[in-house]
């Protein structure tokens, strides 16, 4: 199980040397910087020793207390000198190296499954990467040479999970990518990767775009024109699609609680912020973030790297750790 360090001036490589205080960190490596996780550890309390690894296999050998690390080449040789708390350039090509690294031993069956640290898009940006998050670079990496599969970025907890049609985009432009083919793919793409966490026919919910699903026509159109008709065809394909929904109502419906079983499995939202409010305001350390129809699986924290937190040893763990146990399920 591979973790990436992220953004070496954010929180990733402190919550890192948090869960390697766990058992359920046992059998993974750090793909990133030996310096920079070494920093972390003193950060998190010290006492927890960071070895460097020459293989990914290696880690299977380390014992309790150790911090194996898959040391990336051709990382900044002044990393160490990037401010904490600050977008730095040199973070953002770091974070990208460590990312490709995991991508390749993924597609060669090295690593397992891949848990991203959070990383920074200015510092991506300001590095010359030319993806905006991680959802696109793995997309564009997992397919070397080649088109890139379709996937779709799904937030999870243990009470919701909401797949996006649209992500990391101007909400004007994601309004124009809502579009029949997109809600379609979606769709299929949530049908067929729930038979990863054990529900091979899952009941969908689709949220609507405009204010209670566009009201037949009266507040928008897109419900009538594009996306009724994706569900149709969904249905028609054996998916059970339902919908569309007024997008403020149909996660409550969905939440699965002791005192109230969701009436659906997973809901698809038609934008960024639709979907992921509602799985974030559950809270945010219990969140994970699942890039689905990858070649293999891949799961990150549901937060972003804690600029002000960085170096205070205060960061929580938390969302990382359901990251990695929830990676493990999905990879069996």
């Amino acid at each position: 199980m591979a973790l990436t360090m992220g953004d070496a001036c954010g929180i990733g490589p402190e919550i890192i040397a948090k869960l390697f205080r766990e058992s359920v960190s046992q059998g993974c490596v750090v793909l990133g910087d030996v310096e920079v996780m070494r920093r972390a550890a003193a950060a998190t309390g010290g006492m927890l020793a960071v070895a460097r690894v020459e293989r990914a296999a290696d880690a299977l050998d380390v014992p309790p207390n150790c911090v194996p690390v898959l040391q990336i080449d051709d990382l900044s040789p002044d990393l160490m000198a990037a401010p904490l708390g600050r977008v730095d350039a040199r973070a953002g090509a770091a974070a990208a190296a460590c990312i490709a690294r995991a991508v390749q031993g993924a597609l060669v069956g090295e690593i397992g499954a891949i848990v991203t640290a959070p990383i920074h898009k200015e510092a991506l940006a300001a590095a010359g990467v030319p993806f905006p998050g991680h959802t696109e670079m793995l997309q564009a990496l997992s397919a070397p040479g080649r088109t890139p599969a379709p996937v779709r970025m799904m937030l999870a907890n243990d009470e919701l999970r909401t797949v996006l049609v649209t992500i990391h985009m101007a909400l004007r432009d994601a309004i124009d990518a809502v579009t029949f083919d997109a809600v379609l793919q979606t769709l299929r793409i949530a049908h067929r990767s729930a038979a990863r966490w054990g529900q091979p026919a899952p009941r969908i919910a689709v949220a609507g775009l405009n204010p209670h699903a566009g009201e037949g026509g009266l507040f928008g159109d897109e419900e009538l024109r594009i996306i009724a008709p994706a569900i149709a065809q969904a249905r028609a394909e054996g998916i059970a699609a339902h919908g569309p929904f007024a997008p403020d109502t149909v996660f409550m419906r969905a939440r699965n609680t002791p005192q109230h079983p969701g009436e659906f499995d997973l809901v698809v939202a038609m934008t960024h912020d639709h979907g992921l409010i509602p799985v974030k305001y559950l809270g945010v350390e219990h969140g994970v973030n699942v890039t689905l129809g990858l070649p293999f699986v891949r799961t990150s924290p549901d937060h972003g790297t804690a600029f002000d937190l960085a170096g205070t040893g205060r960061a929580d763990a938390s969302s990382l750790t359901a990251a990695l146990r929830m990676a493990r399920q999905l990879a069996g």
